[in-house]
Protein backbone atom coordinates (compact mmCIF):
# COMPACT_ATOMS: atom_id res chain seq x y z
CA UNK A 1 0.00 0.00 0.00
CA UNK A 2 1.07 3.19 -1.09
CA UNK A 3 2.01 5.52 1.61
CA UNK A 4 -0.85 8.32 2.79
CA UNK A 5 -0.86 11.70 3.94
CA UNK A 6 -3.65 13.49 2.83
CA UNK A 7 -5.39 15.84 5.53
CA UNK A 8 -8.22 13.41 5.83
CA UNK A 9 -5.51 10.35 7.55
CA UNK A 10 -3.46 13.66 9.53
CA UNK A 11 -3.48 14.71 13.00
CA UNK A 12 -2.57 13.28 16.50
CA UNK A 13 -2.33 10.13 17.87
CA UNK A 14 -1.61 9.56 21.86
CA UNK A 15 0.83 6.49 22.68
CA UNK A 16 1.69 5.12 25.98
CA UNK A 17 5.57 4.35 25.28
CA UNK A 18 6.75 0.95 26.88
CA UNK A 19 10.34 0.69 27.98
CA UNK A 20 13.36 -0.03 26.26
CA UNK A 21 11.78 1.32 23.32
CA UNK A 22 13.13 4.67 21.45
CA UNK A 23 10.71 7.13 20.87
CA UNK A 24 11.80 6.84 17.29
CA UNK A 25 10.72 2.95 17.46
CA UNK A 26 7.61 4.00 18.13
CA UNK A 27 7.70 6.13 14.95
CA UNK A 28 8.14 3.61 12.87
CA UNK A 29 6.00 1.14 14.18
CA UNK A 30 3.40 3.88 13.44
CA UNK A 31 4.63 4.60 10.21
CA UNK A 32 5.45 1.36 8.73
CA UNK A 33 1.62 -0.54 9.99
CA UNK A 34 -0.14 2.09 8.47
CA UNK A 35 2.01 3.37 5.87
CA UNK A 36 2.01 7.00 6.37
CA UNK A 37 4.61 8.75 4.86
CA UNK A 38 5.45 11.55 7.48
CA UNK A 39 5.08 10.70 11.59
CA UNK A 40 6.65 12.51 14.16
CA UNK A 41 6.15 12.83 18.16
CA UNK A 42 7.06 16.22 20.34
CA UNK A 43 9.32 15.30 22.75
CA UNK A 44 11.89 12.06 23.02
CA UNK A 45 11.53 9.73 25.70
CA UNK A 46 14.62 8.06 26.68
CA UNK A 47 14.52 4.38 26.20
CA UNK A 48 14.00 3.64 30.30
CA UNK A 49 11.12 5.99 30.33
CA UNK A 50 7.52 5.40 29.86
CA UNK A 51 4.51 7.56 29.01
CA UNK A 52 2.92 9.77 27.25
CA UNK A 53 4.24 10.24 23.42
CA UNK A 54 2.59 12.52 20.83
CA UNK A 55 2.81 11.34 17.39
CA UNK A 56 2.46 14.05 14.90
CA UNK A 57 0.90 12.13 11.50
CA UNK A 58 0.80 13.36 8.16
CA UNK A 59 0.28 17.18 7.87
CA UNK A 60 0.31 17.93 11.21
CA UNK A 61 3.87 17.28 11.60
CA UNK A 62 4.12 21.23 10.59
CA UNK A 63 2.75 21.42 13.83
CA UNK A 64 5.77 20.20 15.62
CA UNK A 65 7.67 23.23 17.26
CA UNK A 66 4.24 24.97 18.69
CA UNK A 67 3.63 21.35 20.72
CA UNK A 68 7.32 20.69 21.35
CA UNK A 69 6.61 24.22 23.77
CA UNK A 70 4.22 22.81 26.03
CA UNK A 71 5.29 21.80 29.98
CA UNK A 72 5.45 18.71 30.88
CA UNK A 73 4.65 16.53 33.46
CA UNK A 74 6.24 13.12 34.82
CA UNK A 75 6.46 10.94 37.68
CA UNK A 76 9.51 9.43 38.62
CA UNK A 77 11.75 7.49 41.12
CA UNK A 78 15.52 8.84 42.13
CA UNK A 79 18.08 6.59 43.96
CA UNK A 80 20.59 8.48 46.39
CA UNK A 81 23.80 7.30 47.07
CA UNK A 82 25.00 6.69 42.95
CA UNK A 83 26.11 8.60 40.51
CA UNK A 84 25.73 7.39 37.21
CA UNK A 85 27.75 8.86 33.71
CA UNK A 86 24.33 8.77 31.87
CA UNK A 87 22.34 10.26 34.97
CA UNK A 88 20.33 7.08 34.88
CA UNK A 89 20.10 3.65 36.03
CA UNK A 90 21.90 2.93 32.41
CA UNK A 91 24.97 4.39 32.84
CA UNK A 92 28.23 3.42 34.73
CA UNK A 93 28.62 4.44 37.93
CA UNK A 94 31.09 7.14 38.83
CA UNK A 95 30.64 7.71 42.56
CA UNK A 96 28.82 6.02 45.40
CA UNK A 97 28.26 7.45 49.18
CA UNK A 98 25.84 6.61 52.14
CA UNK A 99 23.01 8.53 51.90
CA UNK A 100 21.82 7.20 55.55
CA UNK A 101 21.84 10.04 57.29
CA UNK A 102 19.73 12.06 54.44
CA UNK A 103 16.70 13.26 56.28
CA UNK A 104 13.38 13.10 54.40
CA UNK A 105 13.40 16.89 55.78
CA UNK A 106 16.70 17.59 53.86
CA UNK A 107 15.15 16.31 50.60
CA UNK A 108 11.90 18.04 50.67
CA UNK A 109 13.98 20.92 51.35
CA UNK A 110 16.67 20.12 48.12
CA UNK A 111 13.20 19.90 46.21
CA UNK A 112 12.00 23.31 47.29
CA UNK A 113 15.93 25.04 46.07
CA UNK A 114 15.23 23.60 42.74
CA UNK A 115 11.47 25.89 41.94
CA UNK A 116 11.13 28.19 39.49
CA UNK A 117 13.60 29.51 36.92
CA UNK A 118 16.92 27.64 37.15
CA UNK A 119 20.02 27.21 34.88
CA UNK A 120 20.66 23.26 33.73
CA UNK A 121 23.59 22.23 32.34
CA UNK A 122 22.71 19.41 29.87
CA UNK A 123 23.76 15.55 30.67
CA UNK A 124 26.72 14.60 28.38
CA UNK A 125 24.13 11.42 27.03
CA UNK A 126 21.88 13.35 25.24
CA UNK A 127 20.79 13.97 21.57
CA UNK A 128 22.21 17.85 21.46
CA UNK A 129 25.06 18.72 18.92
CA UNK A 130 28.44 20.06 19.45
CA UNK A 131 30.28 20.86 15.89
CA UNK A 132 28.09 18.68 14.40
CA UNK A 133 28.06 15.63 16.60
CA UNK A 134 25.64 14.21 19.37
CA UNK A 135 26.97 14.73 22.60
CA UNK A 136 25.80 10.73 23.44
CA UNK A 137 28.22 9.75 20.95
CA UNK A 138 31.02 11.84 22.24
CA UNK A 139 30.17 10.19 25.67
CA UNK A 140 30.59 6.58 24.09
CA UNK A 141 33.93 7.12 22.98
CA UNK A 142 34.56 8.83 26.79
CA UNK A 143 34.91 12.29 25.78
CA UNK A 144 33.17 15.26 28.08
CA UNK A 145 32.55 18.60 26.64
CA UNK A 146 31.87 21.88 28.36
CA UNK A 147 27.72 22.61 28.11
CA UNK A 148 26.29 25.71 28.53
CA UNK A 149 23.72 25.70 31.07
CA UNK A 150 20.37 26.38 29.50
CA UNK A 151 17.16 28.30 31.21
CA UNK A 152 14.11 25.77 32.45
CA UNK A 153 11.38 26.08 34.84
CA UNK A 154 10.33 23.84 37.42
CA UNK A 155 6.71 24.83 38.20
CA UNK A 156 6.23 22.04 40.74
CA UNK A 157 8.30 19.21 42.52
CA UNK A 158 6.07 16.95 44.80
CA UNK A 159 7.97 14.13 46.99
CA UNK A 160 5.66 11.78 46.70
CA UNK A 161 7.45 8.96 49.09
CA UNK A 162 10.58 8.36 50.52
CA UNK A 163 11.94 4.68 50.96
CA UNK A 164 15.48 4.96 51.41
CA UNK A 165 18.02 5.39 48.87
CA UNK A 166 14.53 5.40 46.75
CA UNK A 167 12.31 8.73 46.66
CA UNK A 168 9.54 8.87 44.44
CA UNK A 169 8.26 12.42 43.00
CA UNK A 170 5.80 14.37 40.43
CA UNK A 171 7.35 17.56 38.35
CA UNK A 172 5.65 19.82 36.19
CA UNK A 173 8.80 21.27 33.94
CA UNK A 174 9.09 23.70 31.09
CA UNK A 175 9.84 22.13 27.94
CA UNK A 176 13.57 21.34 27.52
CA UNK A 177 14.03 20.22 31.13
CA UNK A 178 16.38 16.72 31.61
CA UNK A 179 15.09 14.92 34.59
CA UNK A 180 17.50 12.86 34.65
CA UNK A 181 19.88 15.80 35.24
CA UNK A 182 17.65 17.07 38.14
CA UNK A 183 17.70 14.15 40.06
CA UNK A 184 21.82 14.52 39.79
CA UNK A 185 21.31 17.80 40.67
CA UNK A 186 19.40 16.94 43.78
CA UNK A 187 21.81 14.65 44.49
CA UNK A 188 24.56 16.96 44.86
CA UNK A 189 22.53 19.22 47.03
CA UNK A 190 22.33 16.27 49.10
CA UNK A 191 25.80 15.53 49.83
CA UNK A 192 25.27 12.33 48.54
CA UNK A 193 24.90 12.22 45.07
CA UNK A 194 21.78 10.55 43.12
CA UNK A 195 20.33 9.09 39.74
CA UNK A 196 16.99 8.39 37.98
CA UNK A 197 15.86 5.19 38.41
CA UNK A 198 12.53 5.50 36.91
CA UNK A 199 10.39 7.75 34.55
CA UNK A 200 6.84 8.24 33.15
CA UNK A 201 5.33 11.16 31.34
CA UNK A 202 1.64 12.07 32.38
CA UNK A 203 1.32 14.49 30.60
CA UNK A 204 2.36 16.97 27.83
CA UNK A 205 0.59 20.54 27.18
CA UNK A 206 -2.91 19.23 27.47
CA UNK A 207 -2.67 15.76 26.26
CA UNK A 208 -2.74 13.22 29.13
CA UNK A 209 -1.28 9.97 29.70
CA UNK A 210 -4.99 8.31 30.28
CA UNK A 211 -5.87 9.09 26.95
CA UNK A 212 -2.98 7.38 25.12
CA UNK A 213 -2.95 4.11 23.66
CA UNK A 214 -0.65 1.11 23.61
CA UNK A 215 1.53 -0.21 21.39
CA UNK A 216 -0.16 -3.81 21.60
CA UNK A 217 -3.47 -2.18 21.15
CA UNK A 218 -2.09 -0.57 18.21
CA UNK A 219 -0.63 -3.39 16.41
CA UNK A 220 -4.46 -5.02 16.28
CA UNK A 221 -5.54 -1.60 14.98
CA UNK A 222 -6.51 -0.97 10.66
CA UNK A 223 -6.31 1.92 9.00
CA UNK A 224 -10.29 2.86 9.64
CA UNK A 225 -9.91 2.08 13.23
CA UNK A 226 -6.33 4.67 13.68
CA UNK A 227 -8.61 7.31 12.07
CA UNK A 228 -11.13 6.80 15.13
CA UNK A 229 -8.84 7.24 17.52
CA UNK A 230 -6.67 10.19 15.63
CA UNK A 231 -7.37 13.51 16.92
CA UNK A 232 -7.78 15.20 13.65
CA UNK A 233 -5.72 17.76 12.29
CA UNK A 234 -8.63 20.66 12.41
CA UNK A 235 -9.14 19.84 15.68
CA UNK A 236 -5.49 20.06 16.82
CA UNK A 237 -5.25 23.39 15.23
CA UNK A 238 -8.75 25.10 16.88
CA UNK A 239 -7.00 23.87 20.13
CA UNK A 240 -4.04 25.31 19.55
CA UNK A 241 -6.04 28.39 18.68
CA UNK A 242 -8.03 28.12 21.76
CA UNK A 243 -4.98 27.39 23.94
Amino acid sequence: MPPQDDYSESGLLLVDKPQEWTSHDVVNCVRRRFAISKVGHCGTLDPIATGLLVLLLGRATRLSSRLLSQDKVYSGVLCLGIETHSQDRTGDVTATADPGGVTPQAIQAAAARLLGPIMQVPPMVSALKRDGQRLYKLARRGEEVEREPRPVHIHRLDIEAIEMPMVRFTVHCSKGTYIRTLCADMGRDLGCGAHMYDLRRLRSGPFRIEDAHTIDAIKQWDRATLLTHMTPLAAVVVGLMDA
